[in-house]
């Protein structure tokens, strides 16, 4: 950053989440990241750099190892002049959501992380003049636990995300339940997949965005926000995939449009062969959990119908839902079996605090981090190094199961000969695309407990409430074929 040409004018709102606050440059492909803290809680400027440092390194040292380094984009610690934020700060307050203005920006210390515009492709620094979309999707955990170590039997027939559906519209974050399950998008079945996305575009929630030349046009804010307008967002998409045919507006318009766009994202997200290191964990992870999830309303439907889910078509290696499983996978004891590794690790603590830097708890995240996560042995020695790992294994998983994966989509100009970036094609056009990872943070070690204690409410408010209406359902239909009478012909 250039010291005496920072304008606050050239910079916008982009977005915020629990954290950080994001702002984006006019012209430039890029955007400043700043941290969030509450009004009461203040840190000290080299705190806040070395916060800040320790993202950058897990992104570069762990992530990148992972996933390939054309999807992760790292960035850089920046130092910016305090008037210049003080500016910004005041300039995008009035667009932020009230719900997120319980914590302020920091304007104190001067440091942000400057990074790509991931709304943009990422191959021009400047941003082009030809219409950019793009598609933010947050999958969720793609896998049923598979460990020995989980007590509750539904948590080995439903996954995580569907049970979790119900307490959330229980406790109003949303209006209602979606019909999106992370198994049939991670399921490498384009059909599954396609129900999978088109459940994302009905019922959103924070799991599905969409970008059109760096600004929001479709996604979902709390229980509050509108009902989801498909017409609406046909309109915006029609120009991309049916330029100057004449297809006529109304209900069949915005079918087509909206089935070319889940496609199109399907194609992508099965695409790529960026090299990362993730395939070699699969051969240490031992047996997996059922590849359907037992709510998930496509595999329920076809129960109904008396057909069987098409379990899985298998996704290619080289493509980033693959990868991503992979570091998802890397909780092998599920949170069950690692919470009382967790405790072993905290007495080690109490009785020797100075050791928690040694334990690398709080970084750095270097390589001799990244080397002791490829431990997939889960037999306990005993011992606080074998605790640790896990602890640490679990944390990198639990990244990766909130991470965001953006697509961002450019028709292809007439000649396109010399573009030498991927292209996907539709029915009437093609499109050149990148595809990245946002949300790499990793997870802090003192949410651990909060975790263990939101999966038992989750399980149980399930089993109370869901499971038990389908216990009375299947009883009635007993008690309704009590009398039914059984004859037998000869044939």
């Amino acid at each position: 950053m250039e010291e005496g040409k920072m304008d606050e004018n050239e910079w916008g709102y982009h977005g915020e989440g629990n954290k950080s606050l994001v702002v984006a440059h006019a012209q430039r492909c890029v955007v400043l990241r700043f941290l969030k803290f509450p009004p009461n809680r203040k840190k000290t400027s080299e705190e806040i750099f070395q916060h800040l440092q320790n993202i950058v390194d897990f992104g570069k040292n762990v992530m990148k190892e992972f996933l390939g380094e054309n999807y992760v984009h790292c960035g850089e610690v920046v130092q910016l002049p305090l008037e210049f934020v003080k500016q910004l700060c005041l300039k995008i307050q009035s667009e932020r959501p009230e719900s997120r203005c319980d914590k302020d920006l920091d304007t104190l210390s001067g440091y942000a992380m400057c990074l790509p515009n991931l709304t943009r492709l990422q191959t021009y620094r400047f941003a082009e003049h030809r219409p950019i979309l793009c598609v933010e999707i947050k999958p969720k955990c793609g896998f049923i636990p598979f460990s020995s170590d989980v007590t509750h039997e539904m948590k080995h027939k439903v996954c995580r995300y569907c049970m979790h559906q119900h307490l959330k519209v229980a406790t109003g974050k949303w209006r209602k339940i979606s019909r999106y399950c992370p198994l049939d998008l991670y399921s490498g079945n384009k059909q599954r997949m396609h129900f999978a996305l088109k459940s994302l575009l009905q019922e959103a929630q924070n799991n599905l965005k969409i970008f059109k030349n760096g600004e929001l046009i479709y996604g979902c804010k709390d229980a509050r926000s509108p009902v989801a307008d498909w017409s609406e967002l046909a309109h915006h998409l029609k120009p991309f995939f049916f330029p100057s045919n004449g297809l006529a507006s109304g209900p069949h318009c915005t079918r087509a449009v909206i089935r070319e766009l889940v496609h199109v994202i399907t194609r992508v997200l099965l695409s790529g062969s960026d090299k990362g290191r993730a395939g070699s964990l699969r051969a240490g992870l031992g047996p997996q959990g059922p590849r359907v999830c037992g709510a998930s309303p496509f595999s329920r439907s076809l129960r109904c119908q008396g057909k069987n889910t098409p379990e899985r078509s298998g996704l290619p290696k080289g493509c980033l839902l693959y990868k991503t499983l992979q570091v998802q996978m890397l909780d092998l004891l599920d949170i069950e079996g690692l919470y009382p590794l967790y405790n072993r690790v905290e007495r080690y603590l109490e009785e020797f605090p100075e050791e928690r830097k040694t334990l690398q708890i709080d970084g750095p995240y270097d390589e001799a981090f990244y080397q002791k996560l490829l431990d997939l042995s889960t037999e306990d020695d005993g011992t606080v190094a074998f605790a640790l790992t896990k602890v640490q294994q679990y944390r990198v998983a639990m990244t990766a199961k909130d991470c965001s994966i953006m697509i961002a989509l450019s028709p292809c100009l007439q000649d396109a000969s010399s573009d030498q970036r991927p292209v996907v094609p539709s029915s009437r056009s093609r499109f050149a695309f990148s595809v990245s990872v946002l949300d790499l943070d990793l997870k802090p070690y003192e949410s651990i407990p909060h975790q263990y204690k939101l999966d038992g409410k989750i399980v149980n408010y399930y089993s109370k409430t869901v499971c038990a209406k389908d216990n009375a359902v299947m009883s009635t239909r007993f008690k309704e074929s009590e009398d039914c009478t059984l004859v037998l012909h000869k044939v």
